[in-house]
């Protein structure tokens, strides 16, 4: 089995037992009721080796929610990664946090911008995997009684160290399995918990802007912005003309 399925799947099941504190009510386990296309994902794009490993927070309700993909922005991951496929329904729906799979007509800014940057700049998918692979920290999204998306952070204390064992765990066995040379953060979440977790491991870790509409700088042309921010760590970036 690809390492990195076997990961996923593997955190997945140890997390299905867990509870949360209040205020989450409803918790969505993509890597589960959206196994097919994120199997697909991995077992397309996800063998070693790669040269930097992007880590975000963890799913977006409009992108790996739907998808099974990181920052999973539908229109983008069918038609520019050729993935689609069957997308089941999480253990307890939220009613304001619908999962209509493929058929979601939303868009995930945040995965918009990220993966449509990857377009941009590497004009295949091929051709931006070569090199590259997109992971999340955590698998699962929290939500309050009204719907309102909690963050991994944002959590009791009590919840959030049993979580982060398993996901630092979890970000470890992708590392040694991908063997790249840089683990990028995208946002300061994702970062602080590379460092952590990642700590003693030959790697270098880096930090660059989360794409979300709702960080300021993001919205003045982050294309542009994650392009310094690599090269700034030391990441060429190839064209493709």
């Amino acid at each position: 089995m690809n390492p990195m399925i076997e990961t996923a799947m593997h955190l997945s099941t140890r997390l299905a037992g867990f509870s949360f504190s209040p205020p989450v009510l409803v918790v969505y386990d993509p890597t589960d009721y959206a196994r097919y296309p994120l199997l697909r994902y991995f077992d397309r794009y996800g063998h070693p080796p790669k040269k930097a490993v992007f880590v975000g927070m963890n799913p977006g309700p409009w992108g790996m929610l739907q998808t099974g993909v990181p920052f999973g922005e539908v229109g983008i991951v069918r038609d520019w990664m050729g993935i689609e496929g069957p997308v089941g329904q999480p253990g307890k729906l939220h009613p304001k946090r619908p999962v209509q799979g493929f058929a979601c007509k939303r868009s995930e800014v945040s995965g918009s911008r990220l993966w449509g940057w990857a377009r941009a700049r590497f004009k295949t998918a091929e051709n931006f995997f070569s090199q590259f692979l997109v992971i999340n920290y955590c698998p699962l999204a929290f939500f309050d009684d009204g719907g309102k998306n909690i963050t991994p952070d944002k959590l009791k204390s009590a919840d959030r160290g049993e979580l982060y064992a398993l996901c630092d765990q979890a970000l470890r066995d992708s590392v040694q399995s991908l063997t790249p040379e840089f683990v990028v953060g995208i946002g300061r979440f994702a970062f602080e918990r590379s460092m952590e977790a990642l700590n003693g491991m030959e790697v270098t870790i880096g930090r660059v802007t989360h794409p979300s509409p709702a960080n300021p700088a993001a919205n003045r042309g982050w294309n542009a912005i994650v392009e310094k921010e690599l090269s700034d760590l030391g990441i060429r970036l190839p064209n493709h003309d």
